[in-house]
């Protein structure tokens, strides 16, 4: 790999994310973290793939697919977030923190989020770095899991907002579409195309180092900041203990009778 474009695209994180920090500040709103995390990973393969001179498919490869979920998912934040105040979660470290709020927004919100930005796309740099071998079937196969995992987010995604503009709706829990079968499409959906990444990565020398990627992103999504953080959210609630006994957290499958 080449340790001087890693650094140099270590640094350019860090102050994409400081620059979101400052526009948030002025924003009075910490929940736009959320609209930078996917353009975050399209500046890496950007700065990653343009580093090394040449072309090479596999590098094109996992920077396009990188570009096209970063794009989607920030596009499609953003429009979830127009109009709307920040969302629960950052209101109520607002309140929490009190004076100490703006040092601890830097460090444990776009900080903490510009080292997991780096940790995540480790496939993309390992690829657009480790250049000098064709394609393989692991990259066939990586692509394949990347997609089933990038249509499970997206149609999630596009199911849930249909669902929320609907009024007849307000106050209910979508139960129907990809929900049926996992009540979080969407993160099993970004979990499975980190995974796919992964396959990719394996192609290239020392490969097997970008394991670190979908662990985490798995581990965030189940443990963390996915489902713990949300399901809080909807605790006790009688049609979310039903819909949560019979429909499984993250992997999909059949709902239980």
């Amino acid at each position: 790999m080449n340790f001087e474009a890693a650094a140099a695209t270590a640094l350019a994180v860090v102050l994409y994310m400081t620059l979101l920090f400052l526009l948030a500040l002025r924003m009075k709103d910490n929940s736009i973290v959320d609209i930078g995390w996917g353009p975050g990973f399209v500046l890496v393969a950007a700065l990653t793939f343009f580093w090394e001179p040449g072309f090479e498919a596999r590098p094109a490869l996992v920077s396009v697919l990188t570009l096209v979920w970063g794009a989607r998912l920030g596009v499609h934040i953003w429009l979830r977030k127009r109009g709307k105040p920040e969302d629960f979660r950052y209101a109520a470290w607002r309140k929490a923190w009190g004076r100490s709020f703006v040092l601890r927004s830097f460090f444990q919100i776009f900080m903490l989020q510009a080292v997991f930005l780096v940790l995540v796309s480790w496939p993309v740099w390992w690829v657009n770095l480790s250049r000098g071998r064709g394609l393989t079937w692991l990259d066939a196969a990586g692509a394949a899991v990347w997609l089933a995992g990038f249509l499970f987010e997206a149609v999630g995604d596009a199911q849930i907002e249909r669902f929320k503009r609907d009024p007849a709706n307000r106050g209910r829990i979508i139960t129907s579409g990809l929900w049926r079968l996992s009540r979080h499409p969407n993160y099993f959906g970004e979990a499975a195309m980190w995974w796919g990444l992964f396959l990719i990565a394996l192609s290239a020398p020392r490969g097997f180092t970008a394991v670190v990627s979908p662990m985490l992103i798995t581990f965030l999504l189940l443990r963390v900041s996915g489902i713990p953080m949300l399901e809080r959210k909807y605790a006790g609630r009688p049609d979310w203990e039903d819909y949560a006994r019979r429909t499984s957290a993250f992997f999909p499958w059949f709902p239980k009778k």
